[in-house]
């Protein structure tokens, strides 16, 4: 029994650092780097090196990215649970600047053909499951059927809604526990789905009580967790008494890192929030927040995105927790 479960996208990461990110029309000299990634796996080895049994669901293909997804979900202890495709395994083109910042063209690929053929299989793999987790690098309809799948099954749902042009809904939002955007994703999913326009630049900087009005809007009867980057991360609850906090909103600050590269912060915020849901279900919605906001911050200071995330006992020597 895994009491994580993963759904998304497993790519091969073709990895360009340069000094400042290409514009228009320029030709400009990096360094080359090729390494796995994908926002599903990326999440998926973040919940696993954050201590929890992790099943990762994805799709394929017979090639040898596909092969390198097998290695190194053995490697990590990670049950992959992956459907075959007859598309390539997905790719991802991502620059990264001299501040750590990312560009990032994603080659879908196999990612494309994702559906429910490994819960039809084995219904049995939500049976122990405490968490689901997905993202929308995936088809949206199979996304749909699996968070309404876990939810039937008792298990607590998180969306990770990003990128923030992927296609989404209302009910899709509502079938989530927990939705997880970043400030960027947070401001799309506002314009989309409530008709409120606000500069993604702004977010950070809006007052609690207007932030936590806007995220009732968006998840009427769930938690939203608002990562801010350099800022920290804003949480907003349905009540007062929300996953065991004593706020219905609140901010956690930041953590003093020197960030490198912020690939793949996200996904580890992510796959480390699950982790603590997870391995530590009777602890306070703020302990979970804390611990991955620590994780996603260690995370930043090396290079790379599925391979960049830290172990847990790295998260409590530098951290001490």
């Amino acid at each position: 029994m895994n009491p994580v479960i993963v759904v998304g996208s497993f790519n091969v990461d073709h990895v360009w650092r340069c000094t400042e990110l290409p514009a228009m029309g320029a030709t400009i000299a990096g360094q080359y780097a090729t390494g796995p990634g994908g926002k599903g796996f990326n999440q998926a080895v973040a919940a696993a090196r954050a201590g929890a049994r992790t099943a990762f669901v994805c799709a394929l293909g017979d090639d040898a990215g596909g092969a390198l997804a097998r290695q190194l979900a053995a490697a990590e202890g990670i049950d992959l649970r992956a459907e075959a495709s007859d598309q390539p395994t997905g790719t991802a083109g991502i620059y990264v600047d001299a501040r750590g910042r990312n560009s990032i063209v994603i080659g879908a690929g196999a990612n494309g053909t994702l559906g429910t053929a490994q819960f039809d299989a084995d219904p049995a793999l939500l049976d122990g499951a405490r968490v689901l987790l997905a993202q929308l690098e995936s088809p949206v309809e199979t996304i749909e059927a699996v968070l309404a799948a876990a939810r039937e099954a008792g298990v607590t749902t998180v969306l990770n809604p990003a990128p923030a042009n992927a296609q989404s809904s209302i009910g899709l939002l509502r079938l989530a526990d927990v939705l997880t955007p970043n400030e960027t994703e947070f401001a799309a999913l506002l314009a989309r789905h409530v008709g409120e326009r606000i500069d993604a630049e702004a977010v950070a900087a809006l007052d609690g009580a207007r932030l936590h009005a806007l995220c009732r809007k968006l998840l009427p009867h769930g938690s939203v967790v608002v990562t801010l980057g350099s800022v920290g991360v804003f949480v907003s609850h349905a009540d007062e008494q929300g996953h065991g906090d004593a706020q219905a909103y609140y901010r956690v600050g930041a953590e003093n890192v020197t960030a490198s590269d912020t690939t793949g912060a996200g996904d580890a915020f992510n796959g480390a929030l699950v982790a603590s849901l997870a391995t530590a279900p009777e602890a306070a919605f703020a302990t979970h927040v804390r611990f991955a906001n620590r994780y996603a911050a260690l995370s930043t200071e090396r290079p790379g995105a599925a391979l960049s995330m830290p172990s847990l006992a790295e998260v409590g020597d530098r951290f001490g927790a």
